[in-house]
């Protein structure tokens, strides 16, 4: 695994705790592609949590872009103007 510095790790376990955030989006900005992010986070949080981060992310569409269609490219609060 490359070198991160603390910011970039935190950011990288920020973006993959989020819904909305694909792997491909943290791969294009950090080049870890979604085993390294695996990785990172079994590295960088307790077992209970990683559990937890692994459990959630299983078969959720939203983390893969392939999967997501364009239906959920971009969020769009609902009392906005469309």
């Amino acid at each position: 695994m490359q070198e991160l510095a603390e910011a970039d790790i935190s950011r990288i376990v920020e973006m993959a705790w989020e819904d909305r955030t694909a792997f491909e989006a943290i791969e294009a900005q950090f080049g870890l592609n979604e085993s390294g992010v695996v990785n990172l986070m079994r590295l960088h949080m307790k077992p209970s949590s990683f559990r937890m981060w692994r459990q959630r992310m299983a078969g959720r569409v939203t983390k893969h872009a392939v999967l997501r269609g364009a239906k959920l490219l971009r969020h769009r609060a609902s009392h906005t103007r469309q």
